[in-house]
């Protein structure tokens, strides 16, 4: 029996200012377009969620690839991850200073090693071992994100108390897709937080805290405040509410809930199951979200009950 395949992707979850609202629809819409020309010609959830990624990875309105938060030292630090839930195998790449699409290095990583996990030099001599090119880290780097890491230092003692706070930026980037052979997968990707110490890494790239997908449970996305999701291992917390009976429309609501009420902590999910039922929740003021079925495309900033 042939499936009907579903997509969906987000773009960050915080308090995305009016001016820069239609870039991060944009780049959803792309994100979108890029994922379902595999899914559309009967292609693999996992090759959807890589390109869906890696065309937000090369937008630089968001906090992955070119144009993400530099750290404390003026550098681009990238982690991603990608997970197939028909093996669960699963690759990720953490504090990558010269890979302009982490998430390709993660697929590799799933599909040429034994291993799961890389980082830093490692990360990087695997990927061009295997045919990812390697840049400079100045290649990431934009003048956007250099004045914004300068504005930040300069009131650093302002700032501390609100660092992780939603008016600060959360653009990490992701995608879950179920594809016609009954198959879910998920990708995450991001540049971590502003300012954020050499060496920091978050929730986006980790197993069932930033990303997670088995085709028994579901596939899930997160998107925020990374530390607190870590401690909860968010992702597959939802999932696992998706395999006790909940719908991924409730289960996606009640993890930011337990996000916020559990560790007050902030940000965004998006949930898939096999049957291609799917959630989207937040609890910040904006989330960048767009989806996709045969039936159906829609895209979105503001909250969003489906």
């Amino acid at each position: 029996m042939t499936i009907d395949p579903v997509l969906v992707v987000h773009g960050g979850a915080w308090a995305i200012p009016d001016g820069m609202v239609e870039a991060h629809l944009n780049g959803v819409r792309s994100a979108v377009a890029a994922g379902w020309r595999v899914l559309g010609r009967g292609g693999l959830a996992l090759d959807a969620v890589e390109e869906a990624v890696v065309a937000l990875e090369e937008d630089d309105t968001f906090d992955a690839g070119r144009g993400s938060f530099l750290n404390r030292d003026g550098k681009v630090q990238l982690d991603a991850l990608i997970m197939d839930g028909a093996t669960l195998r699963a690759g990720g790449v953490g504090c990558v200073e010269h890979i302009a699409n982490p998430v390709r290095a993660a697929r590799k990583i799933l599909s040429e090693s034994p291993h799961v996990y890389f980082v830093g030099e490692g990360a990087e001599r695997f990927a061009a071992e295997h045919g990812i090119p390697l840049c400079k880290n100045e290649d990431l780097i934009i003048p956007r994100e250099v004045e914004r890491l300068r504005e930040f230092q300069a009131h650093a003692e302002e700032h501390r108390a609100d660092l992780f706070a939603p008016t600060i930026s959360h653009d990490t980037v992701g995608a879950v897709a179920l594809d016609s052979d009954g198959n879910i997968a998920a990708a995450t990707s991001t540049g971590g937080t502003l300012n954020k110490a050499p060496g920091r890494l978050g929730d986006s790239s980790l197993i069932g805290c930033g990303c997670f997908a088995d085709n028994k449970t579901a596939a899930a996305s997160t998107t925020g405040w990374g530390e607190p999701i870590m401690k909860l291992v968010l992702a597959k917390w939802a999932a696992d509410r998706v395999a006790s009976g909940n719908a991924p429309e409730w289960a996606a609501a009640e993890a930011i809930d337990y996000l916020k009420t559990r560790v007050n902590g902030h940000g965004g999910i998006i949930l898939l199951d096999a049957r291609g039922r799917f959630g989207i929740a937040h609890n910040t003021p904006r989330m960048a979200w767009g989806y996709k079925t045969n039936k159906e495309e829609n895209w979105g900033i503001e909250r969003k009950d489906l």
